[in-house]
Formats: C-alpha cells, structure tokens, sequence
C-alpha cells in the first residue's frame, strides 16, 4: 500500500483511510471494533465531524489511551467563530483528546477568508495557535467553491467527492491541489454505494495524490479494505472497460446518497427514493422491491414542491423532478414493462 502525505501538513499515512460517518448507525461495542480493527489492519487516519450524531465518540472511546498511534480529524458546520469554539470543545471532549490533528470546515457555501465577517477563518488560526488544532482543512461538494478554496492559499487540505466517476475538471482539481500543496481527502469514493467493486474504487484512487476516506459500517466492508493493505489491485483493463460502462450508466445527475437533504417536510426518504434506478439496477432488485420500499415510493405522491431539499443538496439536484422520474421507472418496474 503506497503512502500520501496531505500537502504540506507533514500527515503521512497510508494512502486508505477510514471515514466514521457510518458508525453513528452501530453501537458502541462494534463501532470501537471495527475501528481497531482498521488500526491493527494497518489504518492510522480516521475522518469524523461533530454532525455524525455519536461517531465522535466511538472514535474517542476506540483510541483513548493511544492518541499519538492515530491520526484524527473531525469537522465543524459552524457560522460564527463563537459557535465554532463550542464546537471544538465538544469535539475534544467527545474524542478524550486535547488537539485535533485536522480540523475542517464542513460542507461549506464559500470560501471562508479573512475579513469577511463571519470571523471563521481568524478563529481557525487562533485555536490552531492555541494547539487545540494541528492543521486546517475545509470540505466543499460543488467544484466552482473548491476550485475557489484552492486558489485561496488558506488551507491546507480539500476534502472532495472523488471516484472513478470523475470528471476532467474534478481531476484538474486533483492535481492543482497537489501544485498548490494542499492535502486532498477524497470523499464518496463508492459515490453513495452507487459503486460495487471496491478493487476498482482502490485501484482508480492509487493513481492519484489523494487519501481516499471510506465510510465504513459493516466488518465484511472493512475486510475488503483491508486486504488492499497485503495485495494492493492494479488498475486491469477489465476493471477499466466496467469503469467505462459505469460513466456511461450514471453519466449526468443523480443522487449520491449523503442525506443533507433531509428530514423531509411530508416524511420522504429523499436519500434512497431519489437514486431508487440506479440502487434497483446495481443490487439485488428484491432488495428493493419490498413491500417496505413500495411504500416509501408511494409517499413520493406527497411531494409539496416546498423546495427545502433543493435548498440542502450539496450537488444542487432538483429533487422534486428526480424523485418524481425515479417513481415512474419504479412503477414500471413493478408491473413487469422494465426489465431489471
């Protein structure tokens, strides 16, 4: 397994990392295994942020006693410098630490910069003075904001949407991070679960100066993950006519999944009915076709157009439509005149 240094933080680990998101959705018991398990696998980066409900905490309970081994990283969707004070203060009582080794802006609407009112970035150079924060980061979803963060010079790292769906101008990022010395975190590397084969999503990554995160849940995805450390995958020809088909497949907008769309004002599972075609078509259709699932698709019909979730989504989808359209191929589906 190759190693990546994040720019000019002096972080060097090996280039497969752990992102916490999902072991909110685990208790306590078998979040603090598989992360340690990730640690003896050979892991030693672990991304988190305070709005993972309790992820914080599993990573703080999993590596208490052993700080120096790791290195850590949370985040902040702090507005002002005061709430991003009482964010940092939870964060390093939840993760039984006294510094972060990276602590980002999270999902951010702009460049955060000196002067402009919001007094983030001065409070970010003054915790970081203060050695409650080692180096720091910020994390965007729309390129035209990242693209901007990197021209800044203020930050040391971008943590970014990166799979072998990218496009030209997400690789130019890539690469102008890398002239720039900024760290690039590559997030959503499974784009949302939409990617199955995680020897092609390792092998793509490798080709770049990037540290993939990948969010991890179940001891099965962890094992996969770790494997890599003992047999790294070369990018195959095979491998490169599936990447292919998948950019032809899901070439154009959809839905990653990540759920800042939500909660939803009539109660629709935005995250999953929204990206329904594309799921349907790369698992198991009986997983989806549930009588479960047929009435969360049904609430699709509840729809008010209030537009909230459009105001969320990081990827500026208009949901409403794509829900709408995921309906319609789902009710084709179910009466036998789609094919899956």
């Amino acid at each position: 397994m190759k190693e990546y240094t994040l720019g000019k933080t002096g972080i060097t680990v090996p280039q497969n990392a752990f992102g916490a998101l999902p072991i909110q959705r685990v208790d306590l018991e078998t979040a603090v295994h598989l992360l340690r398990k990730a640690y003896d696998g050979g892991m030693r980066f672990f991304d988190t942020a305070r709005a993972y409900s309790d992820s914080e905490e599993k990573v703080g309970a999993a590596f208490d006693g052993m700080r120096e081994k790791v290195y850590i990283a949370s985040k902040t969707t702090a507005k002002t410098a005061e709430e991003l004070r009482t964010h940092l203060s939870q964060t390093l009582k939840n993760l039984r630490t006294d510094y972060l080794d990276l602590y980002q802006l999270h999902c951010v609407p702009q460049c955060y910069r000196p002067g402009d009112g919001t007094d983030l970035y001065e409070a970010l150079l003054e915790v970081k003075k203060e050695g409650k924060v080692r180096h720091i980061g910020i994390t965007a979803h729309k390129i035209g904001i990242a693209e901007e963060i990197v021209q800044s010079g203020l930050y040391e790292t971008l943590q970014f949407p990166f799979s072998y769906l990218a496009t030209e101008r997400d690789v130019a990022l890539v690469k102008n991070c890398a002239d720039a010395g900024m760290g690039f975190l590559a997030m959503k590397g499974l784009s949302g679960g939409l990617l199955t084969n995680a020897k092609a999503c390792m092998a793509f990554m490798l080709q770049y100066p990037v540290l993939p995160i990948w969010g991890i849940q179940k001891e099965t995805e962890l094992d996969e993950w770790l494997s890599f450390f003992k047999e790294t995958p070369a990018l195959t020809d095979d491998m490169q006519h599936m990447i292919e088909e998948d950019r032809k497949a899901l070439s154009g907008d959809f839905c990653r999944g990540c759920g800042y769309c939500m909660p939803c004002t009539v109660g629709i599972t935005i995250n999953q009915c929204a990206r329904m075609s594309q799921m349907i078509r790369r698992a198991p259709s009986q997983d989806w076709l549930t009588e479960h699932w047929q009435t969360e698709m049904q609430k699709i019909e509840d729809c008010v157009d209030c537009g909230l979730c459009m105001t969320r989504c990081p990827y500026e989808l208009r949901t409403p439509e794509l829900l709408r359209k995921n309906l319609a191929d789902y009710r084709e589906i179910l009466a036998g005149r789609v094919k899956v």
